[in-house]
């Protein structure tokens, strides 16, 4: 018991300076990356050749990725998850994705003895009463807690053990408030996007992750909706461990798979060509079942996962798909499912005036920045919403130059929709990531159209009169 009351005072003397030092760093580091890039947008200016400007500006990006790279890996915690929200091929540049991307589940680890002092004063017995077997080396670990492979006593089968890190919540919480109030000066000096509700909402959903009960009923609800909404699930939900909760500890199924991100690998094992119809045929089919979960999950219950990044994200069985943590999801409000629901009828037939009025339903505002106003937001909707690229586009980068985002400024972005914005984005992510160019809108109509008809409401495209447009057009 001395024990846990020196580390519990050494918990609460780090949390109380150390968030200081933090912000310090955050903005240091933040400040020194960005003027950078201010210095290098006047260095192209005098540049008149174009693949000079070109180096110049790739030069600018490896620079600004080890920067990214050093500052997430060092500082972790919710810096971890930045580098998972921007490191991904359609939305950051080539240098940033390829550094950033092998910070997925590299948080450092919590030392074996005060994980084993977490698990006992949580569970309230000692680990060897418990478990039969428990590895001391973490299988992964991430922003908020590591996971070990076990077995209890007694059991057949292997679980994985998720442990919370010791004072983790609140050094979090510093970094979210300081990343806010940097989002709060890009929006108003650099980008045409309503990025300070983004992480409003960001903050909200994160303290929820905190509560590892709250993760296991969000892993019942989500895996009893996906079970009786189709005979075989597209993705699997790992079972929780009845009894062996609590608020830091979560111990659930293990299941033996490979994540994601070492697909390629595997296929090259194996002696596959990588892309060959075979591969080809099983990355579409992966894609096809993450994508309809989230299309049921959205549009039919309005509960879904939150955070598919590659790292929560399993292939097992040649091509089946678990998708682990449940710390973050999301609910929506009847009024916003359905909203959305017809937002996506409205981009897969094109239909501008419908996708003005949803935007306005939904609560986004917008104001035109070019002549070509209708073509541009259609544009947007689809860069915002859809996972499929344009002909002979092979990255989607939202705020680009050319980008809708420049010409169209979104001034106000509902906080409820940012998860789902989210995801089309991480999905969109993975399709770049494999080759594999989809629409996740047009895979999700069938559901919006059922969903929307389950409500009662018609299915129909209405048209915007011109007096809407005109109001609608700030």
């Amino acid at each position: 018991m001395p024990v846990l009351v020196l580390q519990d005072l050494h918990d609460r003397f780090s949390s109380a300076f150390r968030p200081w030092e933090r912000s310090l760093q955050f903005w240091f580091r933040a400040s020194h990356i960005y003027t950078s890039y201010k210095f290098c947008q006047l260095r192209s200016r005098f540049v008149k050749d174009r693949e000079k400007e070109e180096i110049l500006w790739e030069r600018q990006h490896e620079f600004a990725a080890e920067k990214i790279y050093a500052m997430c890996s060092e500082l972790g915690g919710f810096f971890l998850k930045v580098a998972q929200i921007v490191g991904k091929p359609d939305l950051a540049p080539a240098a940033w994705v390829k550094r950033l991307v092998t910070l997925y589940d590299k948080a450092p680890s919590t030392p074996f003895d005060v994980v084993q002092l977490v698990l006992e004063q949580e569970l309230g017995s000692s680990l060897d009463k418990i478990f039969e077997r428990f590895d001391k080396d973490p299988i992964g670990s991430a922003s908020i807690a590591q996971v070990h492979k076990a077995r209890i006593r007694g059991a057949k089968d292997d679980v994985a053990v998720k442990v919370q890190h010791p004072g983790v919540q609140h050094l979090m919480m510093t970094d979210i408030r300081n990343l806010r109030a940097f989002a709060l000066y890009l929006q108003n000096t650099d980008i045409n996007f309503d990025i300070v509700s983004i992480t409003t909402e960001i903050e909200k959903q994160v303290g929820y992750e905190f509560d590892f009960q709250r993760e296991a009923e969000n892993m019942d609800k989500i895996s009893c909706f996906l079970r009786n909404n189709s005979k075989k699930p597209p993705v699997r939900v790992p079972r929780v461990i009845p009894h062996m909760v609590t608020r830091k500890v979560l111990i659930m199924e293990f299941i033996d798979g490979i994540p994601i991100l070492c697909l390629g690998d595997e296929i090259a094992k194996r002696g596959i060509d990588s892309s060959g119809k075979m591969a080809t045929a099983a990355k579409k089919n992966i894609l096809q079942k993450l994508s309809l979960a989230y299309g049921q999950m959205i549009l039919k219950s309005g509960f879904f996962h939150a955070d598919p990044h590659p790292g929560n994200i399993l292939i097992y069985k040649n091509s089946e798909v678990a998708l682990l943590d449940y710390g973050q999801v999301k609910h929506l409000s009847d009024n916003l499912r359905l909203g959305y629901a017809k937002l996506i009828k409205a981009i897969v037939h094109s239909d501008t005036s419908m996708i003005m009025q949803s935007f306005e339903e939904l609560g986004m505002k917008t104001m035109k920045v070019s002549a070509d106003s209708e073509n541009e937001l259609l544009k947007l909707a689809q860069t915002l919403f859809d996972t499929k690229l344009p002909p002979g586009v092979q990255v989607m980068t939202p705020f680009a130059d050319d980008s809708s985002l420049k010409k169209i400024s979104v001034q106000s972005f509902p906080e409820e929709l940012f998860f789902v914005l989210r995801t089309v984005q991480l999905l969109r992510g993975l399709s770049v990531g494999m080759g594999i160019n989809y629409s996740c809108l047009e895979q999700w109509k069938p559901i919006a159209e059922e969903a929307l008809g389950e409500a009662g409401l018609s299915i129909s495209t209405p048209r915007c009169s011109r007096l809407r447009r005109l109001l609608f057009w700030r």
